[in-house]
């Protein structure tokens, strides 16, 4: 893990090893997500780069529907720290 993707999940941290917990998981996917956006401007004729997106956006999109039905607070502040529709 490089240390710009370290210094972007810290505020979403529950304790300093933390990478498991949803809030975590939905930063890095966001980090990956813009990234491969970047990439797909890029290069718009790789498709692998283009599913793979596609399955980043859907595997967070579960972590968020998760976080929203157990704990709105945290759903919240994810949504507003990674400025994401809420």
């Amino acid at each position: 893990m490089n240390q710009q993707l370290k210094d972007f999940i810290k505020p979403f941290q529950r304790h300093e090893k933390d990478n498991g917990s949803p809030e975590v998981q939905i930063a890095i996917l966001t980090w990956e997500i813009k990234w491969l956006q970047d990439h797909i401007n890029q290069h718009p004729h790789d498709v692998d780069a283009k599913r793979a997106l596609l399955k980043k956006v859907a595997r967070r999109k579960k972590f968020l529907r998760y976080l929203k039905e157990n704990d709105l607070d945290r759903y919240m502040f994810v949504s507003k720290k990674l400025k994401l529709k809420a």
